[in-house]
Order: C-alpha cells, then sequence, then structure tokens
C-alpha cells in the first residue's frame, strides 16, 4: 500500500485534467482542498484494487453537475466526508474504502479528501479512465454494480437518498438532483464489495496520472516538445497510441447548461488561417473532432486540448477564444472499445449518426507541427 502525500496533488491534477478530455470539473479549488486536507489529517493511504479483500466495502464518490458551475458554486472542505457519513449514517453501512467515478480533473481528488477526513484508504483506479458525462458510462455498472442505495450532499447540506435500481433511471434522477440544487451535488454510489470493484474497475489510473502529470510538469513548454515523451509513456499504459491531431489557434468556443451538461462546440484554426479547421464537440467533455466534417477522432477514445506554449491541458469550461492551443487523441482502455461497452460509450450513444472507430483506423500517428 502506499502513500498519497500532498507533494503529489500537482501532478496528479495535471495528469487527470489530461485523460480527463475536457471534463471531470476544474480541479484548481479541489486541489486546494485535497491538500488542506492532507497536510490536516495527513497522507492517505492509496490501495492497489488486487489489494483489496473481497468482502470490503467500497462506495464510489464524486461530483455530479455541469463543470462550468464548479467555477462558481465553490465547493467546501466538508462536502466530501459529509457525503460519505450521510452514506453511512443513512444506511448503516461502515465504508472500508473510497473509489472514484472517473480520472477526471476534480473528481479524481474529491475521494482522496474524502479518504483523510475518514482515515480510509482511496483505491487505485476509477470507474473509467477518463471522463465521461453519464452515469451508466462508468465500469461498475456496466459490469453489473447497482447504483443505489446512494446519498448526494448539495451546497446547502440538504441531503438526497436514491433507491432507483436501474442505472439509466438514476442517471435522470441525480441529474435532476443536480439542476434543482444550483447546479452540482457530491454523490457517494454504486456500493460494491472488493470482489466486485476488482471485476470492474480500471485499475491504477491514479498513480498512472501522476506520472503523466510529472511529465508534463517537467517537459512544461511548446506542445511538440511533449508529443514523444507523452508516445512512450502511454505505449506502456493500459491506454492506446498518442496522435496529434491539430494546433492552431480557437477562433470560437461556446457552451450553455443543457439538461445539467455543459454543451457545445469549439473551432481551432491554424496560426496562419491555411487549411480547414479542427471543430470538436463538447458534452462536459471533448466527444468528437472533425476535419472538413471527416472525423478524425471519437468518444471513448481521448480528445484532449493543450495549450500551445506550456503543455497545460485546458478543461473544456476554460477553453477561450485566442488560445493557442494543440489537441491530441489517444486510444482508450480496451475495455471501452468491447461490444459490451460500446453499449454505452459509442458515438451513437451520444446523438452522433455513425459507428465507433478506432483512433489508429482513422489518422496516422504524426509528430505536431
Amino acid at each position: 500500500m502506499k502513500k498519497l502525500g500532498s507533494e503529489s496533488l500537482t501532478d496528479l491534477s495535471i495528469g487527470a485534467v489530461f485523460l480527463a478530455t475536457g471534463g471531470g470539473g476544474d480541479p484548481y479549488v479541489a486541489e486546494l482542498i485535497t491538500r488542506a486536507a492532507l497536510d490536516k489529517f495527513g497522507p492517505v493511504d492509496l490501495i492497489d484494487p488486487d489489494d483489496l479483500d473481497d468482502d470490503d466495502f467500497i462506495v464510489a464518490l464524486g461530483g455530479v453537475g455541469a463543470p462550468t458551475v464548479s467555477l462558481e458554486l465553490l465547493p467546501s472542505i466538508n462536502d466530501a466526508v459529509d457525503t460519505l457519513r450521510a452514506f453511512e449514517d443513512r444506511f448503516g453501512k461502515k465504508i472500508d474504502a473510497v473509489v472514484s467515478f472517473e480520472v477526471g480533473g476534480a473528481n479524481s481528488l474529491i475521494p482522496i479528501i474524502a479518504a483523510a477526513g475518514m482515515g480510509i484508504p482511496v483505491v487505485d483506479g476509477d470507474g473509467m479512465g477518463r471522463a465521461l458525462p453519464e452515469a451508466q458510462m462508468m465500469t461498475y455498472p456496466i459490469f453489473g454494480v447497482l447504483p443505489t442505495p446512494a446519498v448526494t450532499t448539495d451546497y446547502r447540506g440538504g441531503i438526497t437518498e436514491f433507491h432507483t435500481k436501474n442505472i439509466l433511471e438514476f442517471e435522470l434522477e441525480i441529474r435532476q438532483c443536480a439542476l434543482s440544487s444550483g447546479g452540482m451535488i457530491t454523490s457517494a454510489e454504486h456500493p460494491m464489495t472488493g470482489k466486485q470493484l476488482k471485476a470492474s474497475i480500471v485499475p491504477r489510473t491514479i498513480t498512472f496520472s501522476v506520472e503523466l502529470g510529472r511529465i508534463l510538469r517537467e517537459g512544461r513548454g511548446k506542445a511538440h516538445r511533449i508529443f514523444e515523451p507523452l508516445k512512450t509513456l502511454f505505449a506502456n499504459s493500459i491506454y492506446g497510441s498518442v496522435h496529434h491531431l491539430y494546433t492552431g489557434k480557437v477562433v470560437d468556443s461556446s457552451t450553455k447548461i443543457i439538461g445539467g451538461y455543459d454543451i457545445g462546440e469549439a473551432t481551432i484554426a491554424s496560426f496562419d488561417g491555411s487549411g480547414p479547421p479542427l471543430k470538436i464537440n463538447i458534452k462536459n467533455e471533448y466527444l468528437l473532432a472533425k476535419i472538413n466534417d471527416e472525423t478524425v477522432a471519437s468518444v471513448p477514445d481521448l480528445i484532449t486540448v493543450l495549450d500551445y506554449e506550456t503543455s497545460t491541458p485546458i478543461n473544456a469550461e476554460r477553453l477561450r477564444f485566442g488560445q493557442r492551443v494543440t489537441v491530441y487523441g489517444i486510444g482508450c482502455p480496451a475495455f471501452y472499445r468491447t461490444e459490451k461497452a460500446l453499449n454505452f460509450v459509442a458515438p451513437r450513444c451520444f446523438g452522433f449518426d455513425f459507428d465507433y472507430q478506432p483512433i489508429e483506423s482513422l489518422i496516422s500517428s504524426a509528430s505536431p507541427t
């Protein structure tokens, strides 16, 4: 069992934003809160999934809502702990460890805050290996873990219980709860045994995020410098190959909160204005990238936008007109390419009228210019 302390948070945050493909919530405030929690309670135990006992009781924890709201409705240091304690109080079940919904932005940090405050381990892994906008897209329910009983807390301290067994109904109910609670809530859900978690988790993504963040931090500078180190890192991971999609300037970016999600589109044009632009569709995350109406990458593969000057990954809610950026596409973990998973995460699940094609079949790997 490893210790996770405040010295790892900056790298974890950067790496998690990269993997979040634009979603998961901006980690800035969450990182400050996590650092304060670790300074107060000490490092947390980061437990490998394989080290869990089969009868351990684990709960998935994270924020639910539109990421733009998290920039205005700031979280409290107590939110994560209060949510886990509400779960234990309401359902009379002691939680042995906590795990993340998704290794994405703030949602990679919220379980660490809870683990520190509760004195329990946080599991090294998550339920997506990236960020995705809807509950049924997590690996936990795809493997048959029931979403409830579940508990949410809101910024007023209000507690809501959920007892819906159907994952699609749960997604609708919890999304409506977020909408009626200011746009963002903290949720403890998908309670599971150690045996269930080991069968369903995307493993060791927290330690991978720390290593990814370290490479991005140490290689800070123009994005083309980081390409080869990223290719090497991802080649030895559960993810696929890294591909350069585009480099240019953001000439248009807009999102609106619709149904509890940030929905929008971004357009990136080349620096010299030559050639067609790249267009990205957004639903909390970067879901689809097209050039000349031809798809170059799509969900469930990862689309990541980096600041061109610093190689810093950019959340969708922080994408702005005039930013100079580089866009990368990365193959998703192998599970998300199976028929079982594609029933929930294929492009058609997001309203796009085409079947999923792996990124490596859409483009060939090329070094950025």
